[in-house]
């Protein structure tokens, strides 16, 4: 469905102008998405000062053209979000017509609320930087709380993965299906847990229990499997990986309680510190991740699976840029609809 090019359907309107531009963090993705579009990503000058301030200059005119600011939250995050602010700050001042910060992965976007005092909503501040530099529109991919989308006074579009990942793991298990179980790493993914099974064919769900300190970065200890596992295929989803702590020990628990596979499956791998060594050694049959951020050939191997998600991204841009829907690309999933997941 996203895979269909729509260059034809940009053809012959004068009176509109789509441009994609893209930051440093992830040209790979925008080239990808232009293709589809059928269009060029706009070139851009940017380069670092001695001192690491940033310039940022567009080649061509951009008065008057609905625009679209692609870049991750990637690699140096706070030096990604800086780029893409002050290329939309650049395209405000050079009057384009219309802006959308599209950030496949936004960062910060797990401070979403106060876990204890003096502490700040750095998801909040995102949003209200984007603003302020400009944006007009925020499209994002897989949010880690969806109604974080009330932080910013605008369209938010909030697309989801789970079409892409889903029909990957259909294909892979096929015949199989009956004896998948979907395995949510958390007690707080549950939802979305039971989303994944209603689309696999409503098999059983299970989770893992598991504790965190919260005063401490990138710490969870996965305790004991709610749910019978035993002798089943699990699919173990999440929205990220950063240095896959909770996903290993997630692995392991579900081995100890029987599982006969772990394919674990994620939309953002950010893959941070000891993030692979982690993954390879956990005993998951498979780990399949999107390329909202990228992921360079020294952090892949043999049992990882990367899915484009610039076919989604495309559609999506297209659908902005045309004023239609965003909504209709979900339209085989309804069940999101009133489930957490709102769209523009």
């Amino acid at each position: 469905m996203f895979g269909e090019t729509v260059s034809a359907v940009l053809e012959g309107k004068p009176s509109k102008n789509l441009i994609l531009v893209t930051g440093r963090a992830h040209p790979r993705l925008a080239q990808d998405v232009a293709r589809q579009l059928g269009i060029d990503v706009l070139e851009t000058t940017a380069y670092d000062f001695a001192n690491g301030e940033m310039y940022v200059r567009f080649t061509e005119s951009v008065r008057g053209a609905d625009v679209f600011v692609l870049q991750s939250h990637a690699g140096d995050v706070n030096k990604a979000i800086m780029e893409q602010l002050i290329m939309i700050d650049a395209l405000k001042r050079a009057s384009a017509g219309s802006i959308t910060a599209v950030c496949p992965l936004l960062g910060y976007s797990r401070q979403d609320k106060k876990h204890l005092g003096r502490e700040p909503i750095s998801c909040r501040l995102v949003f209200d930087l984007l603003c302020t530099a400009g944006a007009d529109r925020i499209m994002s991919v897989d949010l880690h709380a969806a109604q974080t989308q009330g932080f910013f006074d605008g369209p938010v579009d909030h697309l989801i993965a789970m079409p892409v990942l889903v029909d990957y793991i259909r294909d892979r298990f096929q015949s199989q299906l009956d004896n998948v179980s979907v395995v949510s790493p958390d007690a707080g993914r549950i939802r979305v847990a039971e989303q994944w099974a209603q689309r696999l064919g409503g098999g059983p769900l299970a989770f893992v229990h598991k504790t965190r300190d919260i005063t401490q970065p990138n710490k969870a200890i996965a305790n004991r499997v709610v749910g019978d596992v035993s002798g089943r295929d699990c699919v173990l989803v999440d929205d990220l990986i950063d240095t896959a702590g909770t996903i290993s020990g997630a692995c392991a628990v579900l081995k100890k309680a029987g599982a006969k596979s772990v394919t674990v499956v994620a939309t953002h791998g950010v893959l941070s510190g000891p993030a692979v060594e982690r993954l390879k050694n956990c005993g998951a049959r498979e780990v399949v991740l999107t390329d909202t951020v990228p992921i360079p050939e020294e952090k892949r191997w043999d049992g990882l699976t990367v899915l484009s998600m610039a076919p989604l991204l495309a559609s999506a841009i297209h659908a902005v840029f045309e004023d239609g829907s965003v909504a209709k690309l979900f339209d085989t999933y309804p069940e999101h609809h009133g489930q957490g997941f709102l769209f523009a």
